[in-house]
């Protein structure tokens, strides 16, 4: 079995902020098993770095098994090697399954039984940024149907009101945790009468109560990010939202994002499909599980100035997956 990493320069075509911090470029690790490919998207927030992948990925890929169809086996001895360390997992987790397609000659969301037309619409993503740059970045948005606008910052509902003058798309707004329960309820009341469809993490993940509190009081749906990683989370988060968002950086991959979306269900919660920043090898793996979900935010590659992969690809905001094997995904050249 050949197992391989190596961590590439993912320049952005604009700044992308975000209520914690704005970057130009981010450095993401892919990872290889056999002909299977991976990609790892560290974030800061989850104690993740470029140093810790490159730490840990020796570690977890000395333990993964060589027979392709045991993913549930190289999980367990993983997670028995490496407690934390999502996004790291997420990357092998993605080689894994593309393995295993590769070797039954046929897509993922083919050997999960799912319909490619089934997917949802993606979001297309405007960070934090000035007044005049957002509503640069929402006139150019003409092919995305539908747009989720990061606020977190002072002045960010007027920012939104300036955005909302210059288009009539449905708009999705998301947080990153930045307010107050009361601060949020009062956006929350001026934003339903700008058309905004839900929010997202209003408030910080340990703020339980303060979720509690403002649910039982919004007028728009609450989905939550930061405050649902794995399937262990779903439960406690009834009667604090309306709905959560899996990433396979959060998840630690595919694998657990299948029972997430099966607890979530259970629950009687809504599901979005999110991303961070992230090629189009990544964006594609969490792809093909779209036509499992509600909403969808894929967008994080065509925020990349030169996407390293080819796979999935958005047709006015339509998600369309590659019939290919396994992922689907192939290198640019």
């Amino acid at each position: 079995m050949r197992t391989h990493f190596q961590t590439r320069r993912l320049a952005l075509i604009d700044p992308f902020g975000v209520s914690r911090e704005t970057s130009t470029e981010k450095f993401n690790t892919f990872v290889e098993v056999d002909d299977g490919l991976g990609e790892a998207a560290p974030l800061s927030f989850y104690g993740e770095s470029r140093e810790t992948l490159e730490a840990v990925l020796p570690l977890l890929l000395a333990v993964i098994e060589e027979d392709p169809f045991a993913i549930e086996q190289s999980h367990a001895n993983m997670q028995r090697r490496i407690g934390m360390n999502s996004a790291a997992k997420a990357a092998v987790d993605m080689a894994l399954y593309d393995r295993l397609g590769k070797r039954l000659g046929q897509p993922l969301y083919r050997i999960w039984g799912l319909d490619p037309e089934k997917t949802p619409l993606s979001t297309y993503t405007i960070g934090l940024d000035t007044t005049e740059e957002m509503v640069r970045k929402t006139r150019q948005a003409e092919g995305y149907p539908i747009l989720k606008i990061k606020m977190g910052q002072p002045g960010d509902l007027e920012q939104l009101q300036a955005i909302r003058e210059v288009t009539d798309k449905p708009i999705r707004v998301d947080a990153n945790a930045a307010w107050t329960p009361k601060e949020a309820l009062s956006k929350i009341d001026a934003m339903r009468e700008l058309g905004v469809e839900f929010v997202e993490q209003p408030l910080p993940p340990e703020n339980v109560e303060g979720m509690r509190w403002l649910y039982r009081r919004s007028r728009l749906p609450l989905i939550v990010d930061e405050s649902c990683k794995t399937s262990k989370d779903i439960p406690g988060l009834v009667g604090q939202c309306d709905g959560i968002n899996i990433k396979l950086m959060k998840s630690g991959g595919l694998h657990e994002a299948l029972k997430m979306v099966a607890a979530a269900r259970a629950h009687g919660l809504q599901i979005m499909l999110g991303s961070m920043i992230e090629s189009s090898l990544a964006n594609t793996a969490a792809a093909h599980l779209s036509p499992l979900v509600d909403y969808a935010d894929l967008d994080g590659h065509v925020l990349i100035a030169e996407d390293p992969y080819e796979g999935l690809f958005l047709e006015e905001g339509k998600i369309r997956l590659p019939d290919g094997p396994g992922l689907g995904v192939t290198p640019r050249v």
